[in-house]
């Protein structure tokens, strides 16, 4: 089994980054990744989760307060979580969000375009929520140190 790494970033216009194979998967295991999140929010409050794999166009997108799930959606070749109404930002970038077991449609080409385009907008979402990582300046962290390490395995 891979190392369950996580690099905690240090804090960047008031967010504090998370990345690494120690972050939950919903797609591996979507019970984990709910109580992981609940539990986390519940210590620090608003907490936020994305997960964006071109390759296999499984994606992600949490949000919580206080330990509530607000909005949850994640596609691991079926919709694994739908949970809360759709916010602003999905309606705006026109995310197409599959109900639990909703037959997609008989048209396999029209749901990789939505699985690709949802792929695609990952980031954005995390900007119209918070911020894109993919957009942050290193150069505002080139004196600042983050924290790496493995977690405790329990969520």
């Amino acid at each position: 089994m891979a190392a369950q790494r996580l690099f905690i970033a240090p804090p960047l216009n008031g967010w504090t980054l998370v990345f690494g194979t120690g972050l939950p998967d919903p797609g591996d295991d979507v019970d984990g990744a709910f109580r992981f999140l609940r539990e986390l929010s519940r210590k620090l409050g608003h907490v936020q989760f994305f997960q964006a794999d071109p390759l296999l166009q499984h994606h992600a997108w949490v949000l919580t307060e206080s330990g509530r799930i607000v909005r949850a959606y994640a596609w691991a070749g079926t919709t694994v979580w739908n949970q809360g109404v759709k916010t602003t930002a999905e309606t705006t970038l026109g995310v197409k969000c599959f109900g639990y077991g909703e037959v997609t449609t008989t048209d396999e080409w029209t749901v990789a375009d939505f699985l690709v385009a949802n792929v695609e907008k990952v980031p954005q979402i995390a900007r119209r929520w918070s911020l894109d990582p993919a957009e942050i300046d290193l150069r505002t962290l080139a004196n600042a140190q983050g924290i790496a390490g493995s977690h405790s395995g329990r969520y």
